[in-house]
């Protein structure tokens, strides 16, 4: 009974642990990273706060049509030699208004909004390079996952290819150098598995920190489903392409907006030319002592009211500079946005033609793997049943390793291209 306990309490013990792991593993797919990341990375969670605040920005501007209004209270004692100690105070509303300022009051306002609007696609701009960002990390993670998976069956291959020659060698069989090769061959194949482990770590590491999650955090990448990778070569046309992108990409939108900010501020510079009118007014009264306070009180009641106009005559040339700043800032602006567009062009022209070519050397690297793996089949077959040389088997096999690297590297590298092509054309990113 003691046995019988001690066993089934040991196997709650080991599916409790079982279970616990797999809660606190994470299996995400590249759409839960995107997700995970929308809604916890720092820089992006950043720049919807700018959002917010310039939206604050603009609602305050709007404020500005309102007059302000004040109030002030104040008590004092005097004493001097004529006068004995003696108590006097007066209190007072106070309201100012401007009424023209040359129109940078509803300057101001469509520019804040022009701010508030354009906060967005900084926001969509920073949304794109994330997106791009973690899809350069996790294609890189789960394709050195990949390759791992590869080089830890070939390392099992070399340890019995290792054993075979040791055996053969210790019959007098095969050389000792031949043994050797076998063994340096192993020892490197070894290297490639830890060497592989590492840089799959390592773009684990960088994929949180894209996602804003701790690096203890247990990360597991569901791998997509890359049978029908040959489809993502089918390509829309590159002026279809181009198109989609001059439309969606919020570059050619916040240059836009810089460009009518510019404007706005050559026009308020202009106008620190003009008057500015201004409406005041107060109502006060006061008190010297406590005695008939009620009747003081009422006495001195006043009221004001005023209109002041304000007119600029010299400035020690400060407002003509700054209108020759504007008007050079706003044609920067407009340069900037001929220059954006032509980059955004030239950049999607470019990738349009990387896409082509790395599907191209997809395919050619997916052939050169598949024959070198069936080659490299048949060399350990010939090596075990002896027909062939130790030099014959390993290079054959690591003819194999360089095949399978690269096609796992063109493969990833397509994938990439082809899903950085979507961004720009804003779709949705899906492997």
């Amino acid at each position: 009974m003691k046995k019988e306990f001690l066993f089934f309490f040991f196997g709650i013990c080991m599916s409790w642990g079982s279970a616990q792991n797999s809660v606190d593993s994470l299996n995400f797919t590249l759409e839960d990273c995107l997700n995970y990341a929308y809604e916890h990375n720092y820089t992006l969670q950043s720049m919807k706060l700018s959002e917010e605040a310039a939206a604050d920005a603009y609602k305050q501007s709007k404020m500005e049509y309102l007059p302000s209004v004040s109030a002030s209270i104040g008590e004092n004692l005097s004493n001097s030699k004529d006068n004995p100690a003696s108590f006097g105070g007066n209190a007072s509303i106070n309201a100012s208004m401007t009424l023209y300022q040359g129109g940078n009051i509803s300057r101001t306002v469509k520019q804040n909004q022009l701010k508030k609007e354009m906060s967005v696609y900084q926001t969509s701009q920073y949304e794109n390079t994330l997106i791009i960002q973690i899809l350069q990390a996790f294609l890189t993670a789960i394709g050195n996952d990949e390759l791992l998976r590869y080089q830890e069956v070939v390392a099992r291959a070399s340890e019995e290819q290792w054993k075979q020659g040791k055996e053969q060698y210790r019959f007098g069989k095969i050389l000792e150098s031949d043994y050797l090769l076998l063994e340096a061959q192993l020892a490197n194949d070894r290297n490639n598995v830890i060497n592989t482990r590492i840089s799959r770590d390592k773009s684990l590491l960088s994929l949180k920190k894209l996602l804003s999650m701790p690096a203890t955090e247990n990360l597991q990448l569901i791998h997509p489903d890359t049978a029908a990778v040959n489809a993502l070569g089918l390509l829309p046309a590159i002026a279809e392409v181009i198109e989609n992108t001059m439309q969606t990409m919020p570059d050619l939108k916040i240059s836009a907006y810089n460009v009518d900010i510019a404007t706005l501020n050559a026009s308020m510079a202009k106008a620190n030319y003009l008057p500015t009118i201004s409406l005041q007014g107060s109502v006060g009264t006061g008190h010297t002592n406590f005695s008939k306070f009620g009747t003081q009180l009422a006495d001195r009641h006043n009221e004001q009211i005023g209109v002041s106009v304000s007119i600029p005559i010299y400035d020690n040339n400060r407002t003509r500079s700054k209108i020759t700043q504007s008007r050079i800032a706003l044609q920067q602006a407009e340069l900037d946005q001929k220059q954006t567009a032509l980059d955004l062009e030239q950049t999607v022209a470019t990738e349009y033609q990387d896409v082509l070519s790395s599907f191209n050397q997809y395919q050619t690297t997916k052939i050169r793997q598949n024959a070198y793996s069936k080659t490299f089949d048949v060399y350990r077959a010939q090596f075990t049943a002896g027909s062939i040389t130790t030099v014959d088997l390993l290079q054959q096999q690591n003819n194999y390793i360089s095949a399978l690297n690269d096609y796992i590297q063109s493969k990833y590298n397509f994938i990439l291209k082809r899903k950085i092509l979507d961004v720009y054309m804003g779709k949705n990113v899906k492997i």
